[in-house]
């Protein structure tokens, strides 16, 4: 199965909530690891599994933020699975990461690996029910890998601006 980062009970009140990575507001910390600009980074290159519309706000301030569209959206890097939303938490609210999981970045020197289809298919399919996908279709690539596409970094400032824009 995959590890799962950022799937806490504030993010998902509904039926039989009790979320894999428990309280949002238990996690924060004062401050971040000193890598985490690099961290975030790396959350923001996953590949994209399923891409949610809708539009949410960060649950401990209520503002919106850069990961407010599509917040529950998933992505992955084929040993890990968060959402959409994670990196935003992380460089805003400083939220603990797993040492599993920042050693394991650290360990690929942040580069965002291809998804292998053999090696993965399988851990999604067992993944996707436990995060509540209980009517998802099997994975559905049938490339032997895929790349992650280049993406441009957006920072915070950057979202910040595009985000106080009125809706």
């Amino acid at each position: 199965m995959l590890g799962l980062l950022g799937f806490y009970d504030e993010l998902d009140a509904g039926p039989g909530a009790g979320q894999p990575n428990g309280s949002l507001p238990e996690a924060v910390r004062p401050t971040g690891e000193p890598d985490e600009a690099s961290l975030v980074a790396y959350l923001d290159a996953g590949h994209y599994l399923i891409d949610v519309m809708e539009f949410g706000r960060d649950v401990i301030t209520g503002d919106p933020h850069r990961h407010s569209p599509g917040c529950s959206s998933l992505l992955t890097d084929g040993t890990w699975l968060w959402r959409q939303d994670l990196p935003h938490y992380v460089e805003t609210h400083h939220v603990a990461l797993p040492e599993a999981f920042t050693e394991h970045v650290r360990g690929k020197d942040y580069r965002m690996p291809p998804l292998i289809t053999a090696e993965f298919a399988p851990h999604y399919n067992e993944t996707m029910p436990v995060v509540g996908w209980t009517s998802f279709a099997p994975w559905p690539s049938a490339a032997a890998a895929l790349e992650p596409p280049p993406r441009e970094a957006t920072g915070t400032a950057a979202s910040e601006t595009a985000m106080s824009a009125p809706y």
